[in-house]
């Protein structure tokens, strides 16, 4: 038998020595393209959804008969798939000159009863292990289907083999897609360092999106660097609270060489946008009376020009370099949906515009919904009409300006949602071109369902956008008394929308919201007013009880599939209302007693998260869920960490069986100090207080 096997295994090896990568256009093997999503029936396509940089293509082959492929232009730049209604996974595959270059197709629904997980690795094989046993197997190295004899079957567990092209590149992915008759199952993702198997997070460096601990935060409101660039308008009609208030370039510089970020464990930053604000106050707000400066930044008059009150070019510069010296990448937030109405460019082009009326008479302000793509913020800031080439043009070349001449690494897209499609398949594919040997990662900001959100999510358009679905759902069950199981439900539905090792963003919170300290505290209301809230009364933590909530929200984001990210002040608690109550000036130090507990169960966290690689690539499973207590599991290579949330007002003890296939001789830990029993036959028993959490690592 263990003959057999040998020859078994050098016939594999054989067969998976060919030389995939250089069949492959070197622009699209760059990074694994996001898989297509079809639905039953036929719907258009657009190959630069998936190939950006290819104008067309000779031709588009499919590896299953039972899609039907359709160019609506000869060149196979728009095209029309054909498909049932049955679950699917296949490949379609692009040619070129010669050059393929093979996109993964899926469709059906997930099956939340079959589960992919990795098991272990043994020279270049890779085994996983199924709950059930699939029909379909796709293996994909890069944007390469491996032939099927790099495909070892028996019974539901199978193995895959590593090409020996892996070896060429340091940094490359195997991802594995497999359905059955009943539905999809999970996709698997293993990243590769020249062919090897990556094991140690130690190796992931921050281009390794999956990896990332991103954190946001408001220039103006987050540290004063330089006196010298403080103007405030100081102007009797606009209060404090709406000034601004001196955070600068020099002040993110300085927190960065101070370690700052390195003491909390980021690997992000994400700053609020740079570009040239107006020099005067705008908007009104009644109650109480103030106009509003520009210090957040999302009112740009000049789209290529460093706002004068955050710093100089030399500045910025500096602060990149800095961030990068510390081995973090900076994110750039980006306003592409309006230009404040005094902008040169609307002066010169007024009708560059969506209408402010509609054709009913009311004011098309506001209307997030029914008018998605054309409807205004307010009235000085029109929202640009990108549904014409002559503004798509200039407004795309704007924002790689800032690609080409700083050294960011990637964008945060405000009202993403706002903005047409074709607006960022351009943005893409000029960046793509511009700056090719950049690893940008682009993340949008969009309210809505995940099919909404995920149209934005191609190779061609954007990487990933916050999962809002996630975060809203989390407050419902932190502040309203809702049962963690929706939130088990809404988490498995962003995955298996996006993907089980997407880089969607999920939140503690952000400018927008009131803060969820406070509401978990109780001093904000869930149905009241926040702005108004945080305007005319005091808003602090309340029941301390908060602390508890917030450090739970922070657990769910650091162990789940996504990119966690930190509204600054929320790494230790920071209270208040809506805007602009939620952007007070971040404090540093002489942080209280719950503060500071709060700062060093956050830095826990984070160490955790980028310490396992369970939790950047390992495969979610749910292994207990009751009305208030959820407990799932995360595997990578056969090593596995075991998350429990208890959201009751109550002490939690559960007792669940880890599935078949999962090593229960792994000897554990438990990080936050609950008592826990794992007997031989896979039984785990835990006791988790009211409001708190564990995480279970190897020891």
């Amino acid at each position: 038998m263990k003959k057999l096997m040998l020859i078994l295994v050098a016939a594999v090896l054989t067969a998976c020595n060919g030389e995939l990568f250089t069949q492959v256009d070197a622009e699209a093997a760059a990074a694994p393209i996001v898989p297509m999503r079809l639905v039953a029936g036929t719907q258009q396509c657009y190959l630069t959804d998936y190939l950006p940089t290819w104008e067309g293509a000779d031709s588009l082959t499919v590896a299953d008969a039972t899609l039907t492929l359709t160019p609506t232009k000869a060149d196979w730049s728009e095209f029309e798939v054909e498909c049932g209604d049955a679950p699917l996974v296949t490949t379609i595959t692009a040619w070129r000159a010669g050059q393929a270059c093979s996109i993964v197709a899926l469709a059906g629904e997930r099956n939340p009863n079959a589960r992919l997980f990795t098991a272990g690795r043994m020279m270049r094989m890779v085994a996983v292990e199924a709950s059930v046993r699939p029909t379909e197997i796709v293996a994909m190295w890069q944007n390469c289907r491996l032939p099927e004899p790099c495909i070892v079957r028996d019974e539901e567990s199978f193995e895959v083999f590593i090409p020996r092209d892996a070896a060429n590149l340091e940094r490359s992915y195997l991802r594995v897609f497999a359905a059955s008759q009943e539905g999809l199952f999970n996709d698997v993702l293993v990243p590769l360092e020249n062919g090897r198997v990556v094991t140690s997070a130690n190796h992931l460096t921050r281009h390794d999106h999956e990896g990332q601990i991103l954190y946001s935060l408001m220039i103006d409101r987050f540290y004063d660097g330089k006196a010298e660039n403080n103007k405030p308008l100081n102007r009797p009609d606009v209060l404090p609270q709406a000034d601004y208030q001196g955070g600068d370039l020099k002040g993110i510089t300085r927190k960065i060489e101070e370690g700052f970020f390195d003491d909390l464990g980021i690997s992000t930053i994400w700053i609020s946008p740079i570009t040239q604000n107006p020099e005067d106050a705008w908007g009104l707000n009644q109650e109480p009376y103030t106009r509003f400066s520009g210090y957040h930044g999302y009112w740009p008059i000049y789209t290529t020009v460093v706002d004068h009150r955050f710093g100089t070019e030399e500045e910025l510069h500096e602060m990149l370099a800095t961030a990068h010296d510390h081995d973090m990448n900076v994110v750039l937030d980006y306003v592409a949906n309006h230009l404040h109405i005094n902008s040169p460019v609307l002066q010169e082009h007024p009708d560059w515009v969506t209408p402010l009326v509609l054709p009913d008479g009311r004011k098309n302000i506001g209307l997030w919904d029914e008018q998605r793509l054309t409807t205004w913020f307010d009235e000085h800031i029109p929202t640009l009409d990108h549904e014409r080439p002559e503004v798509v043009e200039p407004m795309t070349d704007s924002a790689v300006y800032w690609m080409q001449h700083f050294d960011f690494d990637g964008f945060r897209h405000d009202a993403c949602k706002h903005i047409p499609l074709n607006y960022w398949r351009a943005l893409t594919k000029k960046m793509r071109q511009a700056v090719p040997e950049k690893n940008l990662w682009q993340i949008g900001e969009t309210y809505g369902s995940p099919e909404l959100i995920g149209s934005y999510v191609r190779s061609g358009m954007i990487n990933a956008q916050f999962d809002f679905n996630v975060y809203h759902t989390a407050l419902d069950v932190l502040t309203r008394g809702h049962s963690v199981k929706a939130l088990a439900q809404v988490v498995d539905q962003s995955i298996a929308a996006y993907g089980a090792h997407h880089t969607m963003g999920n939140i503690t919170g952000n400018h927008d919201k009131g803060r969820l300290i406070s509401l978990a505290g109780g001093t904000l209301d869930p149905d009241e007013d926040h702005k108004l809230a945080g305007w005319t009364r005091k808003i602090e933590v309340g029941n301390p009880v908060g602390y508890k909530k917030l450090a739970l929200i922070n657990a769910l984001n650091m162990t789940i599939p996504g990119v966690p990210c930190i509204y600054q002040g929320d790494e230790y608690g920071e209270p208040g209302g809506n805007d602009p109550d939620n952007r007070r000036m971040m404090r540093f130090e002489d942080y209280n007693e719950a503060e500071q507990l709060q700062l060093d169960v956050t830095r826990k966290l984070i160490d955790l998260r980028r310490s396992q690689m369970a939790l950047l690539y390992g495969d979610q499973m749910t292994i207990y869920l009751s009305e208030k207590v959820w407990a799932y599991l995360r595997v990578y290579m056969g090593e596995w960490v075991v998350v429990v949330l208890n959201t009751g007002d109550e002490a939690a003890s559960i007792e669940c069986v880890l599935p078949n296939g999962i090593d229960a001789t792994q000897s554990l830990k438990a990080n936050f100090g609950c008592q826990f029993d794992l007997s031989a036959d896979g039984t785990l028993s835990i006791e988790v207080p009211a409001n708190e959490f564990e995480i279970l690592t190897r020891n």
